[in-house]
């Protein structure tokens, strides 16, 4: 068995370091505080480390979880310096959402060490972390992946791979423009519904059994019938960031992004009135209150 070192054990890092170390594999983690409790983990043998460079330089696979790209870059090239102590032939894997002329740059200083790199963005929620079934978007080369496949089915249940390096964080900015949009058209309609007194039960019903029926809906129903949002514990600072990710990619690649504005921009002017921190299923009360300013 690899050793194999993760790097952000967060609502979604969590479930993937559970797995790992719950089927075998020799698990070592970053010790920080943005971590969920770890006495799990270390009761099923997980290592703790002090430092990003302690811990890449003691394991043969490298996977990151952390929220974005800044994060990915300070981790390995940043305060982090973990690029610099990773042994040669050592495998990077990042977990992130990130955006993908990033991950490319990366990918290719991280050759230049001797290393590999593959992108395996997730999506899921930490529910389908911790029962080890997440989607994965990988990135990378063929013959690397495969290396580490066995590693990748410890925690995933559906691996899409996509391309080369940077395809995997493609992949997960196209899913998630179209899937956090949706849930936001959702709740800016339920809002309207409410505020205009229509039956919320029948409006649900008929989008269920229609052509707006799907996993988006069924993640924002429970809040719109019960206030319950417990099925997508996705906050909305998260989304504003990855539709900024999706809206950088499009510019980059000169694509037409005028329904991706729309989205960034209502989930930004939520971020900018304090909402951000919510969950997004919580757009249908929030999206009831004062008119949004554009951020």
């Amino acid at each position: 068995m690899q050793k194999i070192g993760i790097i952000g054990v967060g609502l979604m890092g969590h479930g993937i370091a559970r797995n790992i170390v719950g089927k075998g594999w020799e698990l070592h983690f970053l010790d920080q505080p943005g971590n969920q409790p770890t006495a799990d983990l270390v009761k099923q043998g997980a290592n703790p480390w002090p430092s990003a460079t302690d811990l890449a330089a003691n394991c043969d696979v490298l996977i990151l979880c952390v929220t974005g790209t800044p994060q990915v870059e300070d981790v390995l090239v940043g305060n982090g310096a973990a690029l610099a102590a990773l042994q040669p032939g050592a495998i990077v894997v990042d977990c992130s959402t990130a955006i993908p002329s990033s991950t490319r740059a990366l990918a290719e200083r991280v050759r230049e060490k001797g290393c590999e790199f593959v992108d395996a963005a997730m999506t899921r929620t930490p529910k389908e972390a911790e029962e080890g079934r997440l989607n994965l978007l990988v990135g990378g080369e063929t013959a690397v992946i495969e290396r580490i496949r066995p590693l990748l089915e410890s925690f995933a249940e559906n691996i899409f791979v996509a391309g080369g390096v940077g395809s995997g964080h493609q992949l997960k900015l196209v899913h998630n423009i179209v899937s956090l949009g949706t849930v936001t058209l959702i709740a800016e309609v339920a809002a309207c519904a409410i505020q205009d007194g229509m039956d919320v039960d029948a409006m649900v019903d008929c989008l269920r059994k229609g052509g707006a029926g799907g996993a988006a809906l069924e993640r924002v129903a429970p809040y719109i019938l019960e206030g319950n949002a417990d099925l997508l514990r996705f906050t909305i600072q998260n989304a504003y960031k990855d539709a900024g990710y999706y809206d950088q990619m499009a510019e980059e690649s000169g694509a037409s992004r005028q329904v991706a504005r729309a989205i960034h921009d209502t989930l930004g002017a939520l971020v900018e009135r304090g909402d951000g921190g919510a969950f997004m299923p919580e757009q249908v009360t929030l999206l009831q209150k004062t008119p949004l300013q554009k951020p």
